[in-house]
């Protein structure tokens, strides 16, 4: 399952899960975003060790802010509140699972 992050909804979802976080933030027109979406979608899915949060950056600039976003699509793993580690740009769902668990 995925949840979708607002401001407002950060700090009860994230900093409170007892699992760690990955964070994808997004946009309706980046492309690559559009091709990550649905390999985000499917980890989602498939992994119950990992909450998986999507932020829509035109909707959400203070969280974008907070994270220093720059570039899009833009993937971040938080551990306990704190970021680990994060990645900018596609990867195809095999390098993001090997992401993932080397990470976590």
């Amino acid at each position: 399952m995925e949840v979708n992050l607002t401001s407002e909804n950060f700090e009860s979802t994230v900093m409170n899960s007892d699992i760690p976080v990955l964070i994808d933030f997004w946009a309706s027109w980046c492309s690559p975003c559009m091709l990550l979406s649905p390999v985000v979608e499917e980890v989602a899915e498939e992994r119950d060790d990992l909450l998986v949060c999507k932020v829509n950056a035109d909707e959400q600039p203070e969280l974008c802010i907070q994270f220093g976003v720059q570039s899009i699509p833009a993937l971040f793993i938080l551990k306990n509140g704190e970021i680990i580690d994060k990645s900018v740009g596609y990867r195809d769902k095999s390098n993001l699972l090997d992401w993932i668990d080397s990470v976590i």
